[in-house]
C-alpha cells in the first residue's frame, strides 16, 4: 500500500506543483502586504482543499451518473495529463497550468484572488481534479481511502507552505531554476501519463 500512495503522492505533487505556482502567486500579488498575501494563500488553498475533497469523496459517483466508465476516463485523464507535461516540459503557461493572459489581467483588478484564479485553476485545476478521480479509493479499504486523503491533504499543505514564502522560494530559484524543476518533473509526468493511458486501455480490453 505504501508504494501506492507514494505515487499517487508524486503524481498529485508534480500537477499541482506547490514550487512553481510560487512565481505565478508572487507577480499576482505585486505590491501587496505580506498579511494580504498570506491571508490569500490561506484563503485560496482551504477553498482548493474543499473541491478536491468533494472529488475524492464524490467523483466516482459523478462518474456513474453521467455514464463514464473508469477504464475511459483513465485514458481521457492520461492525454489530458501528458498535455499537462508538454507545457511543463517546455515552460508554457496555457490554461491547464496556470492562468491566460486574459485571465491575469481579469486577476489585476481583484482585490480578492484567493477563489479566482488562486483556489481554481492554480490549485484545483484540471490535472488535480482528473488526477483526485483517478485515485484507486476503495471503500472496503479504510487504510488506503485514509492514506490517498492523507496525501491529498499533504500536497495542499506544502502548497500553502509554498504560497506563504512564495517571495523567498522565487528569490533562490529565479525563473530559471523553477523552470528546470518543472521541466524534470513534467517528464516525469508524460510517463505517468502514458502509463494511466495503456492501464485504461488494458482495463477496456479485459472488460
Amino acid at each position: 500500500m505504501s508504494d501506492l500512495l507514494l505515487h499517487n503522492f508524486v503524481v498529485l505533487f508534480i500537477v499541482v506543483d506547490p514550487f512553481g505556482l510560487a512565481p505565478i502567486f508572487t507577480g499576482l500579488t505585486t505590491g501587496e502586504t505580506l498579511a494580504f498575501r498570506r491571508r490569500m494563500a490561506w484563503h485560496g488553498t482551504l477553498l482548493a482543499a474543499v473541491i478536491l475533497v468533494l472529488f475524492f469523496f464524490g467523483g466516482s459517483q459523478l462518474l456513474e451518473i453521467l455514464g463514464i466508465g473508469i477504464p475511459a476516463f483513465r485514458v481521457a485523464g492520461g492525454v489530458l495529463l501528458f498535455l499537462l507535461a508538454i507545457d511543463m516540459i517546455f515552460a508554457r503557461h496555457t490554461g491547464l497550468r496556470s492562468t491566460t493572459q486574459r485571465e491575469q489581467q481579469e486577476a489585476q483588478h481583484k482585490q480578492d484572488i484567493s477563489v479566482f484564479p488562486l483556489a481554481f485553476p492554480l490549485i484545483a485545476g484540471p490535472g488535480a481534479l482528473t488526477t483526485v478521480l483517478l485515485m484507486p479509493i476503495d471503500w472496503g479499504q479504510p487504510l488506503l481511502v485514509a492514506g490517498l486523503l492523507a496525501v491529498l491533504l499533504a500536497v495542499l499543505l506544502m502548497t500553502l507552505v509554498s504560497l506563504w514564502f512564495a517571495p523567498y522560494i522565487v528569490k533562490v530559484l529565479g525563473e530559471t531554476g523553477a523552470n528546470v524543476l518543472s521541466r524534470f518533473l513534467g517528464l516525469v509526468l508524460s510517463a505517468l501519463a502514458a502509463q494511466y493511458v495503456l492501464d485504461g486501455i488494458r482495463s477496456a480490453w479485459l472488460q
